[in-house]
């Protein structure tokens, strides 16, 4: 019985310093996130690359979508030549979690964002909430799931949507 008072401070010491690790790989992540975020504002494809994991797969929007590092980057590198004039992250919010189970545990950043496209042809600006969510393995980017509104985005692009009537 003596020993317990000694065994309950040795626990929380122990539990202290797992939450301190834990709270130092969420800011570093973070600070992942907020790097690839700026990159992508400032379209400097060479950082999103960096930040990008060898092995990274994207999901998203759409429920079938899916890219690889390779056409991620050749993508952004597109649409910054040809397609957008500038992306304004107008508003971010970023959490960090540590999932456990499931089929992708790790550790992820979740960004809620705002955003302002201006389109080089002079359409739009667009404006849309998206919330995309990065797993964070050693300083890299290894898998990301992004969710926001297309519909939506076409419409302010000026898109009717009709009915095939079926």
């Amino acid at each position: 019985m003596r020993n317990l008072p000694l065994l309950l401070i040795v626990s929380m010491f122990v539990l202290a310093c797992a939450d301190s690790q834990q709270e130092k790989t969420d800011r570093e992540n973070i600070a992942v996130i907020e790097k690839y975020i700026q990159a992508v504002q400032s379209k400097d494809t060479q950082t999103m690359s960096d930040l990008l994991a060898d092995n990274y797969i994207g999901y998203g929007p759409s429920f079938t979508d899916s890219t690889n590092k390779e056409q991620a980057i050749a993508n952004w590198k597109d649409v910054a030549e040809n397609l957008y004039e500038k992306i304004e992250y107008t508003r971010t919010v970023n959490i960090a979690a540590k999932v456990t189970d499931g089929r992708h545990p790790g550790n992820f950043v979740s960004d809620w964002a705002s955003l302002k496209i201006t389109y080089k042809d002079g359409r739009g600006p667009v404006f849309l909430t998206m919330n995309a969510v990065y797993r964070v393995e050693n300083g890299k980017i290894t898998m990301s799931r992004t969710f926001y509104n297309e519909a939506d985005v076409l419409r302010q692009l000026g898109y009717d949507f009709v009915s095939s009537g079926e």
